[in-house]
């Protein structure tokens, strides 16, 4: 198992659980006057959530499979979740549109990280 990934994978989904949480109640009041932004907030909850899940598989996995390339998916999918939902968090606080052209940098992450987990089982 790769501790590293594990603690990642766990801390990212107690943020995404709590982001959830936040969106619900705290912001509700907040997308009553700016309702465009629920549904990407929502976005941001739901990939940062899916991918915190994939971290932690992935560090399990790797007890099974210790390959650099599947320690890289859970580096992918961390990264991604980084940038991917971070940047639809601070679009959605600050209403940047401009942080919209970094998201999917960290949708490329994630897509690398299913590629890198697919090549992983290719080869194993």
């Amino acid at each position: 198992m790769n501790r590293f990934l594990l603690l990642a994978g766990t801390a990212v989904m107690f943020l995404g659980v709590s982001a959830g949480a936040f969106g619900a109640h705290a912001l509700s009041s907040y997308f009553e006057k700016f309702p465009n932004l629920a549904g990407t907030y929502d976005t941001a909850v739901r990939y940062q959530l899916i991918h915190g899940l994939a971290i932690v598989g992935t560090a399990i996995l790797f007890a099974h499979i210790p390959t650099p390339q599947v320690r890289w998916a859970g580096n992918a999918f961390l990264i991604g979740t980084i940038v991917f939902s971070g940047s639809l968090y601070l679009l959605v606080m600050t209403k940047k549109s401009w942080l919209g052209a970094i998201t999917p940098i960290g949708g490329v992450a994630f897509l690398a990280g299913w590629l890198l987990l697919f090549i992983a089982a290719l080869r194993n």
